[in-house]
This record gives C-alpha cells, sequence and structure tokens, in this order.
C-alpha cells in the first residue's frame, strides 16, 4: 500500500482517516493535528511558560518532544511515584529523554518525601489509582504554581478523554462532564491552566509517532491499574470503533459541538476557595484531599 501523499510505501494505515502514510507525510499529519488541537481549544501560545507532566509512557513523552520542537518554552514534571521496578523503570526512561533531546525536568519523588502510593494505599479507602490522581494533581498544581508556570500540559489522548467522557455519561455526573473540556481555565491564584493538546489522536496513533521518531518509553502497564473502570470504558469503546470507525472521535467532538456548554453553563456559578488549613494551597475543602490522605497514613 502506498502513502495517500506520494509514492513512498505507507507504513500506517489509520481507518478512521481512510487514509495510510509513510513516515514523513505520517509526522506531517500527526503535527497538523496536534497545531490544531491547541488553535481549536485555544490552549497556549508560544508567549507562554508550559509544564509538561511526564510519565515515562509514549503520551507524555510524544507531547514533550513535539511542543519542544514546535519552539514553546517547556519544562518537564515527573513524580516518582514509588510503586517499586514500574516507577524505577519509568524514571530511567525520563532521564534517558531528557539527556538525548537536551531537556530539563523537576522530578518529586514520593518515597523521599514519606508517602509513596503503596504505603497511601495501605491507609486510605480509595483504588490506587484515585489515591494516584490525589497524588499527581497536588504536586501538578503545587510544582506548576512555585516554578511560575503558565500551563500545565497533559499527554491525555482521545482514548483517554472518550473512555472518561463514556464513564462521566453512563453515570450522569454533571461536574464531571462540565471538567471534560480539554482547556479548563486556571482556579484562584493557585491552580493554573491545564490543557490536552493530543486530544485529536489515538492511543494507536501516538505509539505509532513514538516508534517512527525513535522515543523510547516504558511499555509496562502500571501494576495498580488492574481493575481500573477505565480499561474497562478504553475496551468498549475499542470494540465499537473496530466496527465502525471513527467512533471515538464522534462521539467526543460530538458531545462539545452539541451539549458541553450546557454543563458549563451549569457550573458557572463561582465554588468558595480556601487555603488549606495544612499544606497552605487553595482547595475546595477547607483542608484538601491530599492533606486529608496524608492525616489518615500518619
Amino acid at each position: 500500500m502506498k502513502c495517500r501523499k506520494c509514492s513512498e510505501k505507507a507504513l500506517i494505515t489509520l481507518r478512521r482517516h481512510n487514509a495510510s502514510f509513510c513516515k514523513e507525510h505520517f509526522n506531517e499529519f500527526f503535527i497538523k493535528q496536534v497545531e490544531k488541537g491547541i488553535k481549536e481549544y485555544k490552549m497556549f501560545d508560544f508567549s507562554d511558560k508550559i509544564m509538561v507532566c511526564i510519565s515515562g509512557g509514549k503520551d507524555s513523552l510524544v507531547l514533550w518532544y513535539l511542543l519542544h520542537k514546535m519552539g514553546y518554552e517547556t519544562t518537564g514534571m515527573y513524580i516518582n511515584l514509588g510503586i517499586g521496578e514500574y516507577s524505577e523503570k519509568s524514571l530511567r526512561k525520563v532521564e534517558a529523554f531528557t539527556e538525548k533531546f537536551g531537556l530539563k525536568a523537576v522530578i518529586v519523588n514520593l518515597t523521599e518525601l514519606g508517602h509513596p502510593i503503596p504505603l497511601l494505599e495501605k491507609s486510605v479507602k480509595r483504588h490506587a489509582c484515585s489515591i494516584c490522581g490525589i497524588a499527581k494533581r497536588y504536586y501538578f498544581n503545587k510544582v506548576a504554581y512555585e516554578n511560575n508556570f503558565d500551563v500545565v500540559a497533559t499527554g491525555h489522548n482521545l482514548d483517554d478523554e472518550s473512555a472518561r467522557l463514556l464513564g462521566n455519561v453512563l453515570k450522569w455526573d454533571p461536574a464531571y462532564l462540565s471538567k471534560m473540556d480539554p482547556n479548563l481555565p486556571e482556579e484562584g491564584d493557585y491552580i493554573k491552566r491545564k490543557v490536552k493538546p493530543l486530544i485529536r489522536l489515538t492511543e494507536l496513533e501516538v505509539g505509532a509517532f513514538a516508534f517512527m521518531n525513535g522515543i523510547d518509553y516504558i511499555t509496562d502497564e502500571c501494576p495498580k491499574s488492574v481493575g481500573a473502570t477505565s480499561m474497562l470504558y478504553k475496551g468498549v469503546l475499542n470494540s465499537l470503533e473496530s466496527d465502525m470507525p471513527g467512533t471515538k472521535h464522534y462521539f467526543y467532538n460530538e458531545f462539545f459541538r452539541t451539549v458541553a456548554d450546557r454543563f458549563r453553563a451549569d457550573s458557572e456559578e463561582k465554588t468558595e476557595m480556601y487555603n488549606c488549613a495544612v499544606c497552605g494551597m487553595e482547595s475546595f475543602l477547607e483542608t484538601c484531599s491530599f492533606c486529608k490522605m496524608l492525616e489518615k497514613m500518619k
């Protein structure tokens, strides 16, 4: 099969676009999709100082690689979650990546801070993914504020967000549906704008870009993700996508075209924010969720 744009042999076929591409034109397609996402959702411009949240996985490393190549001012931010060999492997991938491309990263080590995820999991009656999410959000906000970043960028792709949307629709949770936007505005003085520039690209496409461009990433799944409902939702959408290419893109984008504004309008009333009584960071609670977890652990 030949590339849609030239006579070279195609390396990848994208059924949802009914197109095949060689490496050069797949890269061109990929970059255009990222540029469209940034422009469509007005995520940031070249004057912004961007913190890219990295995990050692393909999505975050591809995002950081692209934003750097596109000329944006970026710094990586990695959290060592203290999940045994998995965390050590992911840290090595991050360190190798920063050295290869001459980039800088802020490293937060939860084990050194005394509260790795496995220890929190023993004390808090939540699934590990929920605990991890609270810890990550806390340190993303804290590091972004303390280092004066303008924007926090994450590597969430179309698979991630369409699965998240499906879960929120099945629960009909208005509060979460109002937060589906890939460009979430800053809140208060401490919580920075959060954006998801890979929103127009699937997990398969991100993986192909990483492979074609020599981006080495951790391929292991987090051992704590077993049983996560997000994996179930992804499986359902993958099954639909297999029979009806373009389902994920249509489902996600039609949400924003038809009903997202209604959920935003319902949540427009400002919720009172507090400075956490323990750590001082802004929160919707008098003591933030992260500090409550630490109190239970202690």
